[in-house]
């Protein structure tokens, strides 16, 4: 029988930011911890809506007059008996608000203050603005990316952001929790996008000095410049990905393809054969539908997979597809929560699951479900403990707010 999600009972105060911040503070709500977003009170005057952030998963918002004492009071209070703070912003932001970790964790020492940024907190460019790009582009991970003759091109927001940010820091934040069950202590824990993607690449920089990745950009095994690691179209317009590194899954995937006797199998590592090769899999994959080479190659060891995207998996209803949200991971006695609506084992999650199934995303509004969550948390209530003041919380001027 199935438990509690994992960080069930964990509350967590995460900032208002975009991507990897959001992103820590929903791997985190998965798996079970209390997640209160703490946004800004509208500014009067300021034209700009606040930025949308779908990564609001099972997360409450409290807006937070942070010009006002009395609002920095409120957070200070919250603070002083949460187990987890998310610092999304440069370094110094919330230091300058009187929110930094000297004084949290000395009014708290349990506290993880858990800091992200982009650059190096200690680097040339920590004052600087950046985006993903810029992160893997001094990190050295996006120079490995694109195909031969063509610039570095970054996949998306992927490797920086999510990977090497966001999901990073809830390692870090992991680690710490775990160091707390040993010490009683918490501690300030920092992660960056440019050492998290640096990190991720591991194993190609490594492979810089071995034959499988010593090439130019695009020309090496495992981007692109192999024609068995490639991505192929079809007839109709589809997709198949190639992984077919070993020799005997190379022998499935010509056996699959009717290239027998053509001698590839004994020659493939012919560097200069290469592009032939490849002309000979692009003329054969366009022979056929997609679902025509999906029928050949599955349950086969060719490594030749369809290439799905979202829009299809979504409208997938026979489950086949294996295109459901579920979480990362699983935990046979301790489930994260479940994304899709009709989870039915450890593996996709507990619980009923959301609205958009993992495929729609909905925006939090400023201040949506936060005082419940403070009532869940504290036993605090409007007029009591706190007070809205020109559009954000703050502690009562009383002092009445008690933990």
């Amino acid at each position: 029988m199935a438990t509690q999600p994992p960080l069930t009972g964990l509350k967590v105060l995460e900032f208002q930011g975009l991507a990897p911040g959001p992103f820590a503070g929903l791997l985190l709500a998965d798996a079970g911890a209390s997640v209160l977003r703490i946004d800004r009170a509208p500014t009067p005057g300021d034209p700009s809506p606040p930025a949308s952030d779908l990564l609001t998963r099972h997360k409450s918002s409290i807006a937070v007059n942070l010009k006002d004492p009395a609002g920095i009071a409120l957070i200070h209070r919250l603070a002083s008996h949460a187990d987890v703070l998310i610092d999304p912003y440069r370094p110094g932001v919330l230091e300058k608000l009187g929110l930094g970790p000297t004084p949290l964790l000395a009014a708290n020492p349990r506290l993880i203050y858990a800091r992200l940024t982009g650059f190096r907190r200690d680097g040339r460019f920590a004052a600087m603005a950046g985006h993903d790009i810029n992160y893997l582009a001094v990190s050295g991970a996006l120079a490995l990316l694109g195909r031969k003759s063509q610039p570095p091109t970054p996949p998306g927001n992927l490797l920086g952001d999510f990977a090497g940010g966001g999901a990073m820091l809830v390692q870090g934040v992991l680690l710490a929790l775990l160091a707390r069950e040993k010490s009683g202590r918490g501690q300030v824990v920092e992660a960056n996008m440019v050492d998290g993607a640096g990190y991720l690449a591991s194993f190609p920089r490594f492979a810089r000095r071995t034959p499988a990745w010593d090439r130019p950009r695009g020309e090496n095994l495992l981007d692109t410049g192999c024609p068995w690691y490639e991505a192929y179209e079809t007839a109709d317009r589809g997709w198949m990905a190639v992984g077919a590194l070993e020799e005997r899954f190379f022998a499935e995937l010509v056996k699959g393809l009717g290239l027998q006797g053509q001698g590839w199998e004994r020659g493939r590592w012919d560097r200069k054969r290469w592009p032939e090769l490849r002309g000979v899999l692009e003329r054969t994959f366009r022979s056929r539908t997609r679902e025509e080479w999906e029928a050949v190659f599955e349950g086969t060891d060719a490594c030749c997979t369809p290439i799905y995207g979202y829009e299809e998996l979504e409208g997938d209803k026979s489950g086949r597809l294996e295109g459901e949200q579920r979480p990362p991971v699983t935990l046979r006695e301790t489930p994260l929560l479940a994304v899709k609506k009709d989870a039915r084992d450890a593996s996709q999650g507990q619980g009923e699951g959301v609205e958009g199934e993992g495929h729609v995303g909905y925006p939090l509004e400023a201040g949506q479900g936060g005082e419940e969550r403070l009532k869940e948390w504290f036993g605090w209530s409007k007029g009591e403990e706190f007070e809205v003041k020109n559009g954000g919380l703050v502690l009562n001027a009383d002092g009445k707010a008690k933990l």
